[in-house]
């Protein structure tokens, strides 16, 4: 169980005795775990470990595994992701996702954003010209192509291709965005401009990231969690967690011994 904490009163996603498989394997076990709106949680721990699995979870990405299935209780503002009800591709707008590697579409830059408006219905060629502008500003992106926006969005770099997909995310107004390793695959000045760009965007978004790089973890976060086999070993504030950790692993992951 993790602890209270008073400076972060306002839980925006509540995970209760949250397990989940792949057919017979289990990846999750019995994760109880808040994150906390408009913060930014980052998820550590060696490869396997669970903590992508458990951020696919979050907005249903897992669903397109067939045998996947969960246990438990994972809420939204209190309301069941995964009840009977719930349609996932409005969960997904709510809570949209950015991966590790960039993906861009084959598409123009503007279409790149645009495009979860044109599946929502959007037409309107001036709705759809503002809210591209608002979005790439929102990413920090908009100097670096205003002037070609019609162009490929692989005519980018790498570390601007991930922005462009973080402006599409944003484009459909999510509540919360996840951050699959979003900066593994970039130059560390690319990197930089992201992890400036968290700290823009979570006076407006919730953000959940999983990274491999515990530095990142400490720069980026105001709390984290350490995930080991499958397992929520602990979470808490990022300081407490790097400097006076509860779990002996946790401190033997932080301080290298394993992972």
């Amino acid at each position: 169980m993790e602890p209270e904490s008073p400076a972060f009163p306002v839980p925006k996603i509540e995970v209760k005795n949250f397990s989940a498989f792949y057919g017979k394997t289990q990846a999750l076990h019995n994760v109880d775990f808040t994150i906390y709106e408009r913060k930014i949680t980052a998820m550590i721990g060696p490869s396997g470990c669970g903590k992508s699995t458990f951020l696919r979870s979050l907005n249903r990405m897992n669903d397109f595994f067939l045998d996947f299935r969960v246990e438990g209780s994972a809420t939204l503002d209190g309301e069941e992701i995964y009840g009977p009800a719930v349609n996932p591709v409005l969960i997904r707008q709510r809570v949209g996702m950015v991966f590790q590697k960039p993906n861009p579409f084959q598409k123009s830059i503007f279409e790149n954003v645009a495009y979860g408006l044109r599946i929502q219905g959007v037409k309107s060629r001036s709705v759809l010209s503002d809210i591209v502008e608002k979005s790439l500003k929102a990413a920090a992106l908009w100097d670096e192509v205003k002037d070609r926006l019609n162009g490929s969005a692989f005519s980018l770099s790498g570390g601007q291709q991930q922005r462009l997909c973080i402006a599409r995310a944003l484009a459909v107004e999510p509540e919360v965005i996840l951050l699959d390793e979003p900066a593994s695959a970039l130059d560390p000045i690319s990197t930089a401009r992201i992890e400036e760009l968290m700290q823009d965007l979570k006076d407006r978004y919730t953000i959940a990231i999983v990274t491999h790089n515990m530095q990142q973890a400490a720069r980026v976060s105001d709390r984290t969690a350490f995930f080991l086999d499958g397992t929520l070993v602990e979470v808490n504030d990022t300081t407490k967690i790097f400097t006076n950790p509860e779990d002996p692993r946790t401190e033997d992951y932080i301080t290298g011994r394993f992972g």
